[in-house]
Order: C-alpha cells, then structure tokens, then sequence
C-alpha cells in the first residue's frame, strides 16, 4: 500500500537536512570491525506517482521500479551516496561512516530485491574506525577504477580507499584538497563527488560540489582537484533546492541530484543534467531540469544518485534516500531508464 509521509511537529527541519543524523554515533573503537553479514527486507513500490499507476515516464525518465529498505541491523539507514554496477550489485556510505554493500535482484528490469547484504565501519590507515577521530557525517561517494572517494561533509575532508583490492575492509588516505574547502559551512559541506571520465577537458578529476556554501555571487561553491585543470566552479542554486549528490552519464553529463525542504510543501527532489564540458574553472553551472517530484510522489529525503549501464545497454539511474535513522522516515531506492537526448 502506498505510503505518504505526514510531516508534523515530530519532524524538525534540522534533522531532515542531517544535523541530528549523528545523534546515534557509535563510540570509537580501537579495533576494526570484520563485515557483518545483514539482512534487508524490501517492500516493492510499483508506481512512482501513485496518483496515475500507468504512467512510467517523467520526462526523459522512464520509471523501472523502486524499493522500500529496512533491516533489523542497528546501524542500517542514513544512505547518502551509492554506487550500482552492471551486475546489480552495490556500495553504499551511511551518515555514520558505514559501508553497505550487496546485489540488487530484478525481475525483468524491476528491483525486487536485495541479497548478500554486509555492513562495515571505514576504516583509517592506522586500522580503527574513521569514527575513534571524531569524523561521521560521509555523505558523497565516488568510483574511479577501485578506487573509492568519501566526503566528509562536517571536517571538510576527503577520504580516499583502494576499494578494488581490500574490498570493506580498505584503510582511507587523505585527499589533499583546495584551502577554499577549509571556508565551507559546517553542515553545508561536500554532498556531490565523482570523477571526470575520459573525453571531458578534465579528466581524471576528482569534482566536488558543496551542499549550500555560498560564494559572492550567492552559487554554491564546486572544486576540481586534481586533473589537467584543478581549480574553483561554482552551481546556480534556484528555487531554494540544495545539492545533495551528482553522477556522470556515459554520454558525458553531470547529473546533480537536489533536495528542498520547507514546512508549507515538505521534501522535494529535482535532477538537473548539465554538460561535463561546461566543468571547468571558473564557470558557473546551471543545466536544464530532467525531473522535479514532491511529496506526492514516492520519494522521500532522496540524497543519494548512481548511473550505470543495463546488460541491454541501457542508462539506468538509481536514486536513494536518507533516513535520518528515523522510525518517521523511509530508506527507498528508485530506479529509472534516462533516455538518449
């Protein structure tokens, strides 16, 4: 049955957008933790606009199917970043600095499920938890070969793991990044990291976008670290929606996931799709919009968008939510076919 959330006196601004995300932080440890092996039960959502059944397409979006995720684990929730391969399976980042891992199963190009579920804590090169150092709050993840890049939106950092040959269990460096990202608002940090791919002027980058950190302009602030052209951009904010996460298409354009919330229309999402050639220093981002959805809609804190390719060569977004770690919320994951331009 679908499912529409109320927002009442219970629900705090300052939680939706993640203040009171590290209420529950787990104490440090001064030891690692080996992968836990956990079970996630699903609740399949059929519509994404229960309000019209049949409709599938939104735009140069066709809907696949979704999933409502819970686990029992006490740690499981606050997805923030995910990234799906070809094959359905996936590495997810929670507000706690956890690692999610497993497979999504699909019945034709439906998710229906979710197996080979495992949890971890991210670890530091010394080997304990990121967390004994008093870093949470990992909100953006990107891929780049097997090498895995986490956002710490508090601390301004940004961890790097080589994800490809210790799996869960891989010890992050320090990314050496801008002194400009030192200036950022504590809350409003790094929420969008991917990595420039070959046949944009700055392959090989690490691009990173600010949630809400303004610059004089009143954009908020975007760097490219490393690659043939490091330096500072920027995204036009519109409509007060913040920027929560971003991914690249095989066609070679940045798609920037946004989030708005407010007490008269509750939590909305928007997908902006901008050029990657159009990322360079000094330039100041806009794109079209591809979709906008609000509570109407089966969504709900959505934080978190990955691309990748379908065996039958499509591009297939999948988009996931952030809990909070709250009983009021939903961690929900949508997938969608972006059609050819």
């Amino acid at each position: 049955m679908h499912r529409i959330l109320v927002w009442g006196s219970l629900v705090t601004a300052s939680l939706l957008m993640g203040v009171g995300s590290t209420s529950a932080q787990r104490l440090p440890s001064a030891a690692a933790e080996a992968p836990a092996r956990i079970d996630i039960q699903v609740r399949p959502i059929e519509f994404f606009d229960p309000r019209e059944p049949s409709k599938k397409q939104f735009g140069p979006l066709v809907f696949r199917g979704g999933l409502e995720l819970s686990s029992s684990h006490k740690q499981f929730g606050g997805l923030s970043g995910i990234r799906v391969s070809d094959n359905g399976t996936f590495l997810a980042v929670s507000d706690k600095a956890d690692w999610i891992r497993g497979r999504i199963v699909y019945r034709g190009d439906a998710p229906v499920g979710v197996v080979d579920a495992e949890i971890a804590p991210m670890l530091y090169a010394d080997g304990r938890p990121i967390t004994a150092r008093g870093w949470y709050d990992s909100e953006a993840l990107a891929e780049d070969g097997g090498v895995v890049y986490v956002s710490l939106e508090r601390v301004h950092r940004i961890l790097k793991f080589d994800y490809g040959k210790r799996g869960l269990m891989a010890r992050a460096t320090l990314v050496p990044v801008p002194p400009e990202m030192a200036k950022l608002v504590s809350n409003r940090g790094i929420e969008c990291l991917t990595v420039a791919p070959r046949g944009s002027p700055v392959a090989g980058a690490l691009i990173a976008i600010a949630e809400r950190s303004l610059d004089a302009s009143k954009n908020t602030r975007g760097f490219l670290i490393g690659g043939p052209k490091p330096g500072l951009f920027s995204v036009r904010l519109s409509e007060e929606f913040d920027v929560v996460d971003c991914a690249v298409t095989p066609g070679l354009d940045i798609l920037i996931l946004e989030r708005h919330f407010s007490w008269r229309r509750g939590v909305a999402m928007r997908l902006r799709r901008v050029a990657i050639s159009e990322v360079l220093p000094g330039a100041v981002l806009e794109g079209s919009t591809l979709v906008s959805a609000d509570m109407g809609f089966q969504i709900d804190n959505m934080e978190g968008i990955s691309v990748h390719r379908s065996p039958s060569g499509e591009t297939v977004l999948t988009l996931v939510s952030d809990d909070n770690f709250s009983i009021i919320q939903r961690t929900i994951l949508l997938q969608f076919t972006l059609l050819d331009k």
